[in-house]
């Protein structure tokens, strides 16, 4: 199974963007995602920013993963699904 996981850009050099996600950061490549901005959220997969996301899909992504994890669940992904 491969996963994307959004991160926030906070640095870029060139081609190369630092993310960061819950305190954590590391560097990713911005070659398969030239528009993408200082401050943009970002999907990263393999080390590579794959597209912009918006902070609210961001928040939905990130309490869906909590949930994955245990976590009361938060994120009412369709009007009837509860």
């Amino acid at each position: 199974m491969c996963l994307a996981f959004p991160a926030k850009i906070i640095e870029i050099k060139n081609s190369l963007a630092k993310v960061e996600l819950s305190g954590v950061t590391r560097d990713v490549s911005l070659m398969l995602l030239p528009e993408a901005r200082l401050g943009d959220y970002v999907l990263v997969h393999a080390g590579f920013a794959m597209q912009v996301v918006q902070k609210q899909e961001v928040n939905e992504m990130l309490a869906l993963f909590d949930e994955m994890n245990g976590a009361p669940r938060t994120v009412n992904l369709t009007p009837n699904s509860e």
